[in-house]
Order: C-alpha cells, then structure tokens, then sequence
C-alpha cells in the first residue's frame, strides 16, 4: 500500500483510528470522528445571509460521554506528522483540553500541556498511543483530584436517549461548575449569552450533582412566572415528581428541587417570608437566574435569601454581569468561573447577528417648547419649558411623534414581510397602549382581519399575557407584533423575532444587552438568521461603551424624511466616531415596575397629552460589519475588491489558480467564507454574469461576458471535433446549462440524471462515450478552459 496516495480519510479510517481503538478507547462512546465545534459565523449583507466555515476536530476523544479531555488532527501522508498541530492546539484551546496528538498515519505528534518533566511534545509510535486511564490519570493527579472529587466530576449527564451532545462551551460551563464545586468552592457565577442555553446548563449542572447525592435539595429562583414555568415543563422536566414549584407561601419539605419565583418567597412582613418556614441548612444548592437583577445588591430580597441560606452551594446565572458602584455580581459570587459572551456566540455562529435601523426624530433632537399659554388636548396649560428625549411618552405626550414610528415600522415591514414577528419597547404601559393603537390604524387591513396581529403584552394586561406563548411559538402565526414596556426584556425564548423596535429611552447596559438578546436566537427552519433593530431613541448608541461585547453588522440611518427604513444593500456608512458612552449607573432601570405614573422619585407627575404638533423624522443611516466584525465603510465594490486583493496579489494570479482549480466551485466557495456575496453583486452588475466575470469585472475593471456569450463563443471553434457525436451532444447540453446556471451546475455529475442527459443515456453510459470517468473529468476540464479562455 502506498500511503502518499491515500487521502486524510483513508488515512483516518486505515490507521489513526485502529491505533486509537487498540489502546482501549470506545468507538461508540469515547471517539467522535469529525466533531462539530462552531457552526460557522453568519455574514449579512442587504436581504442576503452566509454562513462561514464550520470548525471541526478531526478527532474528539472522550474519557465519558460530554467529557472531552484530547484532539486530534489528522493529516494525509504527503505532510510530515506535526503538520495537523498547530490547527488542533486551536481546537484544543477552543475545548479547552490539555491533550492533542497530530498525525499523518505513520504515527503521533504527543503535545501534553501539563507534562511535568517539561517536554511538551514529543513523537510515538502507532502502537504507544495512550489508554483513555493513561491520559484521565495525567489530568486528576494535574489537579489534584481525590477519590471522591473524582466521582463527582465523573458523574453522568442526563440524556433523553437521542446521544446529543452538548455545544462546546455548555460542555465547559457545565464541566467547569462541577469541577469548581468538586474542589470545594461555594460561590460560582456563570456569565452566557442570551439564546445560549443557560437553563439547560443549569439542568446538566443540578442533575449531575443530585444523582451523585453531592447536592440533595436544590433550590432554583427566578424573577418571571414565565421563566419558571417554561423551565418546569421544558428543560427540568426530566426530575418528574422530585420537582415542584413554591407557590401560594406553602412551603411543602417532601420535594427535592423547588423552583419559585423570588417575590413568591419573600415579602415585606416577617410572617410572609416563605423560606423561613424551612431550616437555614435545608438547600444544599441554590441556583439564581438572572442573577443581575439585583440578587447581589446587599438591600434586595435575593440577597436576604442567600444570607439564610449561606451553609448552601450558591451559583449565580447571568447573560449580564452586573458591576456598578451600587451592585456586584462579583463581590459576591467571586469572578465567573466561565464567560460566553455575546460577540463570542454571534463569532461562532450559534446567535443571529444583526442590523441597526437609526431613525432620529426632529423633536427628539431639537427638543420643543409649548407656545405661551397653550393648553393640551384635556385643556391643561403646559408648562413652559424645553420638553426632549428625556421627557416624550413620560410627562409629554405628542401623539403624531407615536403615530410616526408606527408608520416607520409598519413601512418596514411591509418592504420585508409583514407577518415577522416583532417586539417593540416603549417608556411606559400608556406609552404601549398608544402605540398598540397606532399600529392597529397603521395597519387596519390584517388588525381587521384577525386583532391579535398586535398585541399589548404587558404587566397589567391579562389577555396579552395570555398570548406571551403563542407570540413564542414559531408554529404560532399570531400576534405577529408585541408592544411591551418591560415585561419582554427578559426571559422571552423569541427564537423567530426578526424585528426589535426600541423606542425607549435606555441607560442601562444590563437591560440594552438583555432587549438585544430578544431577537439573538437562531432557528433554521423558519428562515431566522440574523434580526433588525428599529431604534428610535439613541439605544444603540451603548454600541460605544466598552461594556459592550458584539458589534451589529449593519447600522442604517435613511438621509431623508421620506427614504425606506429598509437597508438598502448598497449602502454603507461609518458609525460616528463621537457617539455617547452611557455608564449603567441607573439600577432602577432593572426594577421592572409597572406603575407608569410616577417619576424617578416615585411621586404623581402630570402628564401633557399634545395632538396637533408635527413631527417628521430628521435622518436614517447604516453601517455593515465584515466576518471579522470590523466595520465595513465602502461599498459592496470596493469591498470585494479589497478582499480579492489580499487572496490574489494580482489580475494574473487570479487567472492561474482559477484555470488550474479542477472544481471552481471550491474558489467561489473560499470567497464566499471571507464574505463575498455573489448574488449581491450580480444584482449590482447583472444576473447572467459568471462569478469569474463578476470578479474580473469589480475587482480589475475587464467588460463582463454573460454565460451565454461565452458558450456561444466556444460553439463557434472546433473545440468538438475530437468526439463523438453522442459526446459532443453531451458537451453542447453541457454548455447549454452553464449558460442557464453557471459553472457550479457542469461541475456536478449528478447533472447527468436530468433533462436533456436523461434522454441521452444513464450516467454510466454517457461516462463511457468518453473513455471512462477520468476521460470524462477531462472533458469537462478542457470545456472550462475553452470557455474561460473566450
């Protein structure tokens, strides 16, 4: 057997994996061939999505199932054995495992990051390949794990049957928790992005530590009835009839994990305080939930429980960490044990990213003044001042400014599709009651039909709360556009929210990153892969504050009143280098209060209701983000110029690798990842265009040749004469299909089992007209040079 000609497959299958197997590792449950790491950055330009390369361990070796502890790398013969290295210590550090073995099949490349004597890499043979006890023995006496650690850290995770494992980094929260609390640490603070799965985190976590009996009574708090509910009936639900939740200040010990929402187990009077009905030593872990609601703050209800409970275990989860002068997270939980953060998710392609839709009303910026003695629309003199941003929808009402913003996302959506799913923040509950009325005029022809396509989905409004789960639901076609105040900032699992609206005025950077969480969820099946935000209020000017870890990919400002609020795909601009950093100094912004009538202080404030003042909109812009997450400040043209100019160091050499590319189809897809949008481009330039020629065109000025022009030139040589005639009908219904469909569609030989090549023969028969597979192979090779060399 000659080895140099084996792929990396051949390879794998022929020699890594027996190697491995003979040293006493799992096939089935301890070796993971191929192991999906990320899923690929999404790219978004205009109404066009694409999804980046995917990150893949060759291998992925287990010591128990979703207990990673080594990768490997894998290489075909023609490399030497360290080549796959560098690229596994990658994944590795992605992973965070200690181990990682390159090979090319003659044997391993050994990197042993906690080797004690030293040598961090060394090279053994097929048949030395370590035992999965070798390598689980290196890493316990590493950390200095005993008998009874060990078997906590060993202890199973729940599965439903299916063998799914877990995405990486909830491996690691999960892993890294029972580690911390095996070694004795009693205080973890696990920080996650929104739309990352923390509850089922938290599930993996409990379960773990109450089926190895190290944590006998659990305790779960949260700040939404909502929140408790769905993680009742969804991720906990596996603990059956040992759960319940606390309710009505009863407090039944037979259970052994609880959930409750915390205004459920306190209250202001001694008699009222549910938890302690139970002993101080009766939870031996308490998990909080949104911890950054204030749980750390040393005057707040969550804190008076953990203090009663401090003998217990206490692990705080957040996609928020609150640090204010006021509140830390950190002062109390310590620092977080692991970090998923939102730039982080959007990088690996598990959340959305997003575009921002600045829209800027005249009166918000220019403010207003009430001419002397004018009354509002209830006769009330106004007083005499100059009402902004700060005042609108709180102690100033202009109705048109509310009648605007309808209108502005209405117009939005109609340009999109009106049946996306949409969530819109306002000041206040009257504030969400107006605009609910506003939407419904706006768009009278589906209210008429069905009223639920907006809803009022607030704190005080029990039939919108009633439709908070089908506004949920993806199946669920209604309500398609949710007003709230505060009730939906948190909690709300909206996996197909395409459209966030925040026409409230945000300071803190807790409740802004929890809002932009609403629409970060990805679901495939039903086309969400990146959301919009509508922002009428400066929101998104915390983009600046350092505090802030994910960049939109676009943000849009239209230069006139009367421009679509829809980005167009040609547009980019900078972000204004001089935009506000905004402190979270403002922790009543997370109090979530539903009282609407009193101002900061907490007493009655009169509110101005004004109907006969203009407003227009006073400018719109946007800006794109690349793969990178770098700001993309020319046009889609120079954009793919520049790009082409860092692959190919000129016109020439782009021409040599792409004649000598055997699939073109691999070059368009390589650009692809580094974020060229050929369907972009060919509706800027012209749909008929190869890519070949849509490149050569943008990037080095050559007049483009349609696909059918092209075909028709190489019909016009004699390219033909040195077939057969059934070959030649085959290469001219060839050339035919690139002329519809491009270079890809000729590339594949699976075009040979439609129309006209069915009518020709079978594949294997058209094959034979040429000789055979490799004679076919050629063929097509020498059409794509005849048809670039036109």
């Amino acid at each position: 057997m000659n080895k140099k000609k084996l792929t990396e497959r051949d390879i794998c299958t022929k020699f890594i994996t027996p190697a491995v197997e003979s040293a006493g590792w799992d096939i089935h449950t301890q070796i993971f061939e191929e192991f999906p790491l990320t899923k690929g950055r999404i790219t978004v330009h205009g109404k066009l999505h694409k999804r980046g390369e995917r990150k893949r361990a060759d291998y992925a070796l287990f010591y128990k199932p979703n207990i990673p502890i080594a990768i490997i790398e894998a290489k075909d013969n023609t490399h030497i054995m360290s080549d796959g290295m560098q690229q596994g210590l990658g994944y590795a550090e992605l992973l965070q495992v200690p181990f990682v073995f390159s090979s090319n099949g003659d044997g391993f490349i050994f990197h042993n990051k906690i080797a004690q004597d030293g040598i961090l890499e060394k090279e053994i043979s097929l048949d030395e390949f370590p035992s999965p006890e070798t390598l689980w023995n290196m890493w316990t006496n590493n950390q200095g794990l005993n008998e009874e650690q060990n078997t906590l850290i060993t202890q199973d995770y729940y599965s439903d049957g299916t063998d799914k494992t877990p995405r990486y980094y909830q491996l690691l929260a999960i892993n890294k928790t029972i580690e911390a609390i095996a070694k004795g640490q009693d205080r973890l603070l696990l920080v996650m992005a929104t739309g990352t799965g923390k509850t089922f985190t938290a599930f993996q976590v409990i379960w773990r530590l109450w089926k190895s009996r190290a944590k006998k009574r659990i305790l779960f708090l949260a700040d939404r009835n909502i929140l408790v509910d769905q993680t009742m009936t969804n991720d906990f639900k596996p603990f059956g009839s040992a759960m319940t939740k606390i309710k009505k200040r009863q407090a039944n010990k037979s259970y052994e994990i609880y959930l409750s929402l915390y205004q459920a187990v306190t209250g202001n009077e001694e008699e009222k305080n549910i938890y302690k009905q139970f002993s101080p030593d009766f939870f031996d872990l308490i998990v909080v939930d949104e911890c950054h609601r204030g749980s750390a703050a040393e005057d707040s209800a969550w804190h008076e429980i953990l203090s009663y409970f401090s003998s217990a275990t206490q692990i705080g989860l957040t996609a928020t960490p609150k640090e204010t002068k006021e509140v830390s997270n950190i002062d109390y939980f310590g620092d977080p044990i692991y970090t998923y953060s939102l730039k982080q998710g959007i990088e690996d392609g598990f959340l959305a990213p997003y575009k921002v839709v600045r829209i800027d009303i005249d009166k918000d910026i220019a403010g207003w003044r009430p001419d002397k003695g004018m009354v509002d629309k209830h006769g009330n003199e106004i007083e005499d001042r100059i009402y902004n941003q700060k005042d609108f929808d709180k102690t100033l009402v202009l109705e048109k400014r509310t009648e605007l913003v309808a209108k502005k996302v209405s117009d939005f959506l109609r340009q999109t599709n009106r049946f996306d799913k949409t969530i819109i923040f306002c000041e206040n509950i009257d504030h969400a009651e107006r605009m609910r009325q506003a939407l419904v005029n706006e768009n009278s022809d589906l209210a008429a039909k069905n009223h639920k396509y907006v809803m009022r989905i607030t704190g005080d409004n029990e039939e919108g709360k009633a439709e908070l789960d089908n506004f949920i639901f993806p199946e669920s076609k209604y309500p398609v556009i949710a007003v709230t105040s505060k009730l939906m900032t948190t909690g709300v699992d909206a996996q197909t929210c395409k459209l966030i609206v925040l026409d409230q005025r945000i300071q803190s950077m807790t409740e802004f990153k929890q809002i932009i969480g609403r629409g970060t969820r990805i679901n495939e099946d039903f086309d969400k892969y990146y959301f919009t935000i509508i922002d009428f209020k400066k929101a998104t000017e915390l983009f600046a504050d350092s505090d802030f870890d994910g960049e939109p990919v676009q943000i849009y400002t239209p230069k006139n009143p009367d421009d679509s609020p829809v980005p167009p795909d040609d547009e980019i601009e900078e972000v204004s280098e001089n935009q506000n950093t905004i402190d979270d100094k403002n922790p009543s912004n997370d109090n979530f209060t539903f009282d609407d009538s009193s101002n900061e202080e907490g007493s009655k404030v009169r509110k101005y209701v004004v109907s006969n003042v203009e407003v227009k909109v006073a400018a719109e812009r946007v800006q794109y983000f690349d793969t990178n997450g770098k700001l993309i400040t020319e046009s889609l043209k120079d954009y793919t110029k520049k790009t082409l100019s860092k692959e190919f160091a000129s016109m020439d050499d782009f021409l040599t690798k792409w004649s000598e590319s055997e699939k073109k189809e691999a070059i368009i897809e390589e650009l692809s990842n580094q974020g060229i949008f050929f369907e972009a481009l060919a509706d800027e330039v012209g749909k008929d265009f190869d890519p070949f020629d849509l490149l050569c065109h943008v990037a080095w000025d050559m007049p483009p040749l349609t696909r059918k022009e092209r075909a028709e030139q190489v019909k016009k040589q004699d390219y033909f004469t040195k077939y057969g005639d059934k070959a030649k009908i085959v290469l001219e219904a060839l050339l035919d299909k690139y002329a519809d469909g491009g270079i890809t569609q000729i590339e594949q030989t699976q075009i040979l089992t439609v129309s006209p090549f069915s009518n020709i023969g079978t594949p294997i028969e058209i094959i034979k007209e040429f000789g055979g597979i490799e004679q076919y192979n050629e063929a097509i090779q020498d059409l794509e040079k005849a048809l670039y060399c036109a």
